[in-house]
This record gives structure tokens, C-alpha cells and sequence, in this order.
């Protein structure tokens, strides 16, 4: 598999053990198979960047696809509360955190790569809204569609860094890209902003009746 790393600097060796401990799914190194995404993701608004390609054979390594049917999107939303900060604005929010580190949870020691949405801090709201009780879980996954947040492999082990093999780099141009990603960022911004949160939708799936009902992450509604 070829992936892209965008950055303001040219990284022929990822050095495992670094990066931010409040990433999405923790520290490691974040890479997307989506060039023109590692190239947004390069740069800021007058900072320049390049992209870093990379090989890697995945055999052999344990690769967690929160994508596939074993999952469901409360895996995701857990790994992220688990691993950036939040704030529980409400005693359900608390609760909700608790149920949901409780129940969805993912044991994380055997795997050297996580595939996944990335959560860019504007998105990540949907996350504060959904514990809070104000989004239900087919509105979350609507937002999460309209943000456009495109996927990403987090490489995580040793093991995983020891197979990632530098390929080239090029630069990438801020006047460009930088246009290109709050372009993207603003159309989802509005798209979020048109979709009807204030309203109960009866029948549909909230936080308070998953922690109410004991839902767990084989009840179709999730899927």
C-alpha cells in the first residue's frame, strides 16, 4: 500500500514513540492513501509543506479497519473521547463517557495500525454534540458524511514503523492547497450548519436511551 503524509517538513524516517499524545487515536504516526488530502493537510494558511510518500506491507501486521462490519460508529466516537480532550458539559455527558468507554472499547495492545475517519478539530464537535444528548445516531453519521473528513492510517507499532519504507517527497504550495482545504472545511461548516439539530426525531437513537436501553455494539441500529 502506498501512503501520503502531509507535513511542514520532508520525514524520510517517522521515528516511533513521537507525535502528540491527543490525536485521534493516540501517538503515532498519520498517513492518508488520499494524495490531494495529505496535500491540504500539508500546509497552513501562510506555511507551505510538502507530502511524503511511503510503501508499506501490511502482512504480518495487525491492522484494526474501524471501516469494516466488526465495528460500529460508537468504536469510533469511543477511541476518539478516549484519546483527545473533551469537555462533559452535562451529567448524560459524563455518563455517556463512562458507558460508552464501558461497552465500546477496544483493546488496543496487539495492533500496530488504525484505519479510520479522521476527526479535524471542527468536526470534532460532533462528538461533544452527540454525548450531550443533541444529536441522535443517525444524524451523526450524517455529519460525519457532510464533513468530508477522509480516512486515515495511523501507523502505531514498532513493528508497523519498521515496515514503512520512504518513497519521495514533493512541496506542496499553501496558495494553493490552503484555498482548497477551507473551501472544503466552509462547505461542510454550512452543510452542518443547514441540518435541522434542534428538533427530536422520535424513534431515532440518542444517547440517553443507548445508556437507558444497554445498547450494545451488535443492536442493528448502529449499523
Amino acid at each position: 500500500m502506498r501512503l501520503y503524509h502531509g507535513s511542514a517538513v520532508i520525514v524520510r524516517k517517522p521515528s516511533y514513540g513521537t507525535g502528540k499524545p491527543y490525536n485521534d487515536y493516540g501517538r503515532g504516526f498519520y498517513c492518508t492513501e488520499d494524495i490531494d488530502r495529505a496535500r491540504e493537510w500539508a500546509v497552513d494558511k501562510e506555511r507551505d509543506g510538502y507530502v511524503n510518500c511511503y510503501e508499506i506491507d501490511f502482512t504480518g501486521l495487525n491492522l484494526l479497519d474501524l471501516n469494516s462490519d466488526d465495528y460500529c460508529i460508537l468504536h469510533w466516537i469511543t477511541l476518539l473521547l478516549q484519546n483527545r480532550r473533551i469537555e462533559l458539559e452535562s451529567p448524560l455527558a459524563t455518563e455517556a463517557y463512562h458507558y460508552l468507554c464501558s461497552r465500546y472499547s477496544l483493546d488496543m495492545s496487539g495492533v500496530d495500525a488504525v484505519k479510520g475517519y479522521r476527526a479535524d478539530d471542527s468536526y470534532f464537535s460532533y462528538a461533544q454534540n452527540f454525548v450531550n444528548g443533541q444529536m441522535s445516531v443517525p444524524q451523526l453519521a450524517k455529519a460525519l458524511k457532510l464533513g468530508q473528513l477522509g480516512q486515515q492510517i495511523m501507523i502505531r507499532s514498532r513493528k508497523a514503523f519498521g515496515a514503512l519504507s520512504f518513497v519521495s517527497s514533493e512541496s506542496v504550495c499553501a496558495s494553493e492547497w490552503y484555498l482548497q482545504k477551507k473551501f472544503r472545511d466552509s462547505a461542510a461548516r454550512e452543510a452542518y450548519r443547514k441540518m435541522n439539530k434542534t428538533d427530536y426525531r422520535r424513534g431515532e437513537l440518542y444517547m440517553m436511551h443507548i445508556i437507558d436501553e444497554e445498547v450494545g455494539p451488535d443492536d442493528p441500529r448502529l449499523q
